[in-house]
């Protein structure tokens, strides 16, 4: 075991071996570790601490098993394929066996990073079913306390290496790289959420001069209108029903101006009884529609 703590930079790391029972299991974990860099410490810190190959980390290098890198606190580069990331904290990058890349932290504000290498046939096997792919190497799930937990297992496990800790740590391995597709398959759920937002906002806007029926947008969407309403609660801390409200009174105010009658502003915007129209414009804008019309033609 290789530790170093000083006021500058904390470190653990361990490059592990593995027996032909481990090998049974169709996975092992090759290495694992924690570094803490300050800023204005050169990387990788302790250089000596790490094996030839993983010393040309900030240069360029390949490896030959895959790992997981897991940024929380401060900020670098992560460059692989020809692609360039920027990393904060609660970035996640995986590195695959043959493909280089290059990461480090920077100067001005060091990092703190957890990782994990590991190996083997059922991994493989996952990344020929595109579970995990070089094509997609970057995550931010954020600062994930599940992702952490995984971590601080593992590393817990290498110190120790009591009895089957290798068939323990690559178990939890195959957690960490589940809990990592999950928060990505979140983030893909949470996108496509705001995406149906934004299109049920143009749909009421673009039928904004109709009797629009929120029951027939959420047909459109092919959703609930108790789901559309969640969302739209969600995203803009407002129903459906609320929002429309105020675009109609936003367009209300623009015929106004325009000069239309209160009568005929009302039955362009699809409110049926002139009176409520009238009513419902006066507790959003504190005038009758008359007398809006009125003090824009005085103005």
């Amino acid at each position: 075991m290789h530790t170093s703590k000083t006021k500058r930079t904390s470190l653990f790391s361990r490059y592990l071996t593995w027996s032909e029972e481990d090998e049974l299991w169709r996975i092992v974990c090759t290495d694992a570790g924690y570094c803490e860099v300050a800023s204005g410490v050169p990387y990788p810190p302790n250089i000596d601490s790490h094996p030839d190959l993983f010393r040309t980390v900030a240069e360029g290098r390949t490896l030959n098993d895959y790992h997981v890198v897991y940024i929380t606190r401060g900020r670098g580069v992560f460059e692989t394929q020809g692609q360039y990331y920027m990393v904060i904290p609660g970035s996640l990058f995986l590195l695959f066996p043959g493909v280089r890349h290059v990461y480090k932290p920077d100067i001005e504000t060091g990092w703190s990073e957890y990782w994990v290498g590991f190996n083997g046939a059922h991994i493989d096997a996952l990344h020929r079913a595109g579970f995990i792919s070089p094509d997609r190497p970057f995550y931010e799930p954020g600062i994930n306390n599940a992702i952490l937990s995984h971590y601080l297992q593992i590393l817990d496990l290498v110190r120790k290496q009591q009895r089957l800790y290798q068939l323990k740590a690559s178990a939890l391995i195959l957690g960490l790289v589940a809990e990592i597709l999950a928060c990505e398959r979140g983030s893909v759920q949470s996108n496509c959420s705001e995406e149906l937002v934004i299109r049920a906002k143009f749909l009421m806007e673009e039928q904004i001069d109709n009797d629009t029926n929120l029951n027939v947008i959420a047909d459109t969407l092919e959703v609930s209108t108790s789901h559309l309403n969640n969302l739209f609660k969600r995203y803009t801390s407002m129903t459906p029903h609320r929002y429309l409200i105020n675009i109609k009174m936003v367009r209300a105010k623009d015929l106004l101006e325009q000069g239309v009658s209160v009568k005929e502003v009302a039955s362009l915007l699809g409110f049926n009884d002139e009176y409520y129209f009238s009513r419902l414009f006066k507790s959003k804008t504190g005038l009758s529609p008359s007398h809006w019309k009125q003090s824009v033609e005085d103005d």
